[in-house]
């Protein structure tokens, strides 16, 4: 009778092990994203909202095998990850921790957003805007994934990301990178 019993437990734990195995793990991050970026190019923007008092500046950051060309357009294949609303204080980057706006802020008529802070990713008219990053390849936008919350730090020179997005499995993922250097202000050609 013990035989039989540690038998039936055996296979019932073989068994549960199998079932365990076939659902899909909760990836914690998209494989393949760059740890860190080569090239940072700052915009500044000024006040370009009436209803902001803060100024605007913009980040776009590039992975090796990335670089824009004499037209300014991206050649290569990489990641670029881009912030296109980032409040100062003043007309540029200045050192300090940048945290992600509440959607439910931005809903406010008077849109009380401060400094040291930036834009999550969100769809506007089938375009990204905010925090998202591009995956290119051969000079061709093949993927396109929105940050919806997150925060980073501008201080000597480097920036330290820590991001979140939700995965393919709707499961909400960290990603965490870095760049070192000037950053390069962005010239129009």
């Amino acid at each position: 009778m013990r035989k039989s019993i540690f038998i039936q437990s055996a296979a019932l734990l073989v068994t549960a092990v199998l079932v365990l195995s076939c659902s899909p793990s909760r990836p914690s991050a998209y494989r393949g994203l760059p740890a860190t970026y080569s090239v940072a190019y700052e915009q500044a923007h000024g006040h370009c909202y009436d209803s902001i008092a803060q100024a605007v500046v913009s980040l776009d950051l590039y992975s090796n095998g990335l670089e824009l060309n004499s037209e300014n357009r991206i050649h290569g294949t990489g990641y670029n990850l881009c912030f296109s609303d980032i409040f100062v204080p003043d007309s540029l980057l200045a050192e300090g921790e940048y945290t992600y706006i509440r959607p439910d802020s931005l809903a406010c008529p008077d849109y009380r957003i401060s400094a040291f802070s930036f834009l999550p990713g969100m769809d506007f008219e089938g375009y990204p805007h905010g925090a998202y990053i591009l995956n290119i390849e051969e000079d061709q936008i093949k993927y396109i994934q929105l940050l919806d919350s997150g925060s980073f730090v501008y201080r000597n020179d480097s920036l330290i990301f820590t991001l979140y997005y939700k995965n393919t499995y709707g499961y909400k993922s960290t990603y965490r990178c870095s760049f070192s250097g000037a950053l390069t202000p962005w010239q129009s050609k």
